[in-house]
């Protein structure tokens, strides 16, 4: 029986066109950023007052005048989604903004839709919301809250009119819209199947099209239908199943056509962000076509695409047939569904693609190599052991070698990095230098790595950071480079002398001078993290130096190094009378921050003698190892924390008496676990008289989570209103972040922990609060308190 009259279905198809002709013409119109009219030359007046303006042709009509006006900004985002899906290849589109789509039989039930896109396999609903300018979204609760009947009531006429198997995608799609995606009115659009289609999703999708042409559709798809069956049918193919580096992988042969559909692209784009870590480049559409063009004239690749299986519902399955006796490999049967978007390509798109438009799509079958379940970042060390490590190259080989690749590359950021390449070289192939021949250069091995260097040279302000072409120098005062210099290989090899000499002058100091500090084994110059130390500290100097004495990038290296001279001896006087506790301590720091401590370490010997010389970044550590600072940031946490369980605990046994601990139950069983782990900890350190309760491990976000979920929950019982205080008035506190909604309201808390966590382990010295944390402690300390 038919959901509507045929009538209906009738003119709801005819809102629709798939004449080729009629299609190209709405795509250059919509294309446009302006609507057209031409109108009778005697209404131009009245059009020119509407804020139309007057086309300038050619050829001038005789009675007619072409007009034009910038479209409103919600009308040409609904035509820029529609030309998208018409470069995506869809054919069969509506030709208006006018399209009403009933999603029931009574005359009411009919929604406006904006876009709606069809071809053979899949139907896309387009509802689209905009602003002119960045603003935050209006609620949309109305809207999602009836979306599910409507969607529903969608798919039966969609059914009826253009038949059974097609698949259904709602789109919400917006521009210049702030929206909180975890807004419990926002999920609702999430739990039924539909996607959101936002401004990074419209950038993506038109790179997509601009790399992949007309096969953009495939990683278009799934995107929007990921890990959703295309039909129940499974595709069944021969295998050979293995274990290699820990990990199972099968090995197959298989149709272009079929693996396109299953495929997805982890692009390194924020479209894809939360498919975090993603690591693929958007493939080049050059390369695309002459791949096509290669496979078409009869060649091939012998070698695989390498895939990953992504764990979801619908999973591979293997039937293992036979075993042989001499390798542990099974050969078998290898169930794979015909989903969407189930295998991520981790080498080989360029390939697959290359398929997507040849004539032997359905009639080759191509080697994959294929695992199962690998995280997003196995997929990525796969990728990267792929693309760098099928030939082992060192590290120093890779940064010797940019000085060569990147020196004339015109972008700034490459360019940076050929300079810092050619300096350390310079520092290391200077036969003047104490540093000669003691920096692994290339494949040559020595007892100094080049990374540590161009690290700390990148870090010192001595020469310019960048990002594309864009210099990023948060201070340029001590650049040993002059940026108006557009003659980027003079002033490159002009810096690099510079830079060289001066950074000679300092460590032949050192070597000269202090011979002691310099040849020791465990040296605070001459070691990875002294490299690092003394690097920067030369670099802070010189940029606190160009500010206060006005040395610049034409100061001679000499002069440079006869400024700086005292402060280094400050310095290695320092490091020669250290006594053997604190270089003990320092020499046996660990962890990734050592580097860092060394050079605060450094600055504080050389701000003793030169109090004047106390850059920021040494006040804030100072502070963070001031020990009556940290014990008044931890009195606050203290005080702060155990009134927080008080008023927490006892406003929940006011809300739901008996029953407060079901109410919050995850939590509640998750204390309960912590307590048992803590008293069984106990028990074995022979402290089985020490019983820990429940109620004593809740954590901050425990109380964070009931408090939002909370928020404004008063009793139920009159009784019990009476003087009773909500969350809500309870523990709204602004810090800064604003007080509009309970995520901002309690965005404190989140702070909060965080500087708890710095301070939760008591002896530590390496980790402390600086004197703006410890006043945000306070301050939310005498909210409570005063």
């Amino acid at each position: 029986m038919s959901y509507l009259p045929q009538i209906a279905i009738d003119q709801l198809k005819s809102k629709l066109t798939n004449d080729l002709s009629v299609l190209g013409k709405i795509y250059k119109a919509k294309k446009s950023q302006f609507q057209t009219l031409s109108i009778d030359h005697s209404r131009v007046d009245e059009m020119l007052l509407d804020g139309w303006e007057i086309v300038i042709e050619r050829k001038r009509m005789a009675t007619k005048t072409k007009m034009q006006k910038a479209k409103h900004y919600s009308r040409l985002f609904e035509d820029q989604v529609w030309c998208q899906m018409y470069e995506l290849g869809y054919r069969h589109l509506n030709y208006d903004e006018n399209f009403i789509l009933p999603f029931g039989q009574e005359k009411e039930n009919t929604k406006q839709i904006d876009v709606i896109a069809i071809d053979h396999e899949t139907i896309i609903l387009i509802e689209c919301k905009s602003s002119k300018q960045l603003k935050k979204a209006p609620s949309y609760k109305e809207l999602f809250e009836g979306l599910p009947i409507k969607l529903n009531g969608f798919k039966k006429v969609l059914e009826q009119a253009f038949g059974r198997g097609l698949k259904v995608k709602y789109i919400f799609a917006t521009r210049n819209l702030r929206i909180d995606i975890d807004d419990v009115d926002f999920k609702r659009l999430f739990t039924t199947g539909s996607f959101y289609y936002n401004d990074n999703t419209y950038d993506y999708v038109n790179s997509l099209i601009k790399s992949y042409k007309s096969v953009a559709t495939y990683q278009f798809l799934g995107l929007l239908f990921k890990n959703e069956l295309i039909n129940l049918d499974k595709i069944e193919v021969p295998a050979v199943e293995g274990d290699m580096g820990g990990k199972k992988y099968y090995m197959f042969s298989i149709e272009p056509k079929l693996l396109l559909k299953m495929s997805f692209i982890m692009h390194r784009t924020r479209a894809n962000v939360e498919e975090l870590p993603t690591y693929q480049r958007l493939l080049v559409s050059k390369r695309l076509n002459g791949i096509t063009k290669f496979i078409d004239n009869g060649g091939y690749f012998p070698n695989s695409i390498i895939l990953n299986f992504s764990p979801h519902k619908h999973e591979v399955q293997f039937e293992a047939s036979s075993r042989s006796g001499d390798s542990s490999s099974r050969f078998g049967m290898l169930k794979i569904p015909n989903a969407y978007a189930i295998a991520y390509v981790i080498d080989g798109q360029h390939r697959l693609y290359g398929y997507a438009n040849s004539e032997y799509k359905e009639t080759n079958t191509i080697p994959v190599v294929a695992f199962k379940n690998l995280s997003s970042h196995e997929q990525l060390k796969t990728f990267m052991d792929i693309n760098q490590n099928q030939k082992a190259v060192s590290p120093s080989l890779k940064i010797d070698l940019e000085e060569d690749i990147y020196w004339n590359d015109p972008k700034a950021v490459y360019r940076m990095q050929a300079l810092r390449s050619a300096i350390v070289k310079g520092l290391s192939n200077t036969q003047d230098s104490s540093l000669f021949n003691k920096i692994t250069i290339g494949e040559d091995g020595s007892l100094l790595g080049m990374k540590a260097f161009t690290t700390a040279i990148s870090k010192s302000g001595l020469v310019p950071t960048a990002n594309g072409n864009k210099y990023t120098n948060a201070n340029n005062a001590g650049l040993i480079y002059d940026l108006s210099n557009q003659n980027h290989d003079d002033e490159m090899r002009r810096s690099k002398k510079s830079v060289v000499q001066f950074l000679i002058l300092c460590y032949n100091y050192v070597a000269d001078s202090y011979p002691s500090i310099f040849d020791k084994k465990q040296s605070f110059i001459v070691s990875a993290r002294g490299t690092y130390a003394f690097i920067v500290l030369i670099g802070l100097l010189n940029t606190y130096l160009s500010e206060k004495d006005g040395l610049n990038f034409k100061t001679t290296p000499q002069d440079r190094f006869d400024a700086l001279k005292d402060y280094l001896k400050v310095l290695l006087d320092g490091l020669s009378n250290i006594t053997p506790e604190e270089e003990k301590r320092q020499l046996t720091l660990l962890g990734t921050g050592a580097d860092v401590k060394w050079l605060r370490f450094f600055q504080t010997i050389i701000n003793s003698k030169y109090p004047d010389y106390e850059p920021t970044e040494l006040t804030a550590w100072k502070e963070m190892h001031d020990d009556q600072l940290q014990d008044e940031g931890r009195k606050f946490i203290i005080s702060v924390e155990k009134h927080i369980k008080k008023v927490v605990i006892e406003k929940m046994k006011i809300l739901f008496k008996d029953n407060w601990t079901l109410e919050i139950k995850d939590i509640w069983l998750a204390c309960l676990g912590r307590a048992e782990e803590e008293n069984a900890k106990n028990y074995k350190e022979g402290l089985s008289k020490q019983k820990v309760e429940w109620t004593e491990m809740f954590n901050i976000m425990d109380y964070k989570n009931i408090l939002s979920t909370y928020w404004s929950k008063i009793p139920d019982e009159a009784e019990d209103r009476v003087g009773f205080k909500t969350f809500e008035k309870e523990f709204t506190i602004d810090v800064g972040y604003g007080v509009h909604g309970v995520k901002q309201q309690l965005k404190w808390i989140t702070v909060f922990n965080s500087h708890r966590n710095i301070l939760a382990h008591e002896g530590s010295k390496e980790n402390g609060l600086n004197k703006e944390e410890v006043m945000f402690l306070r301050t939310v300390y005498d909210h409570f308190f005063k």
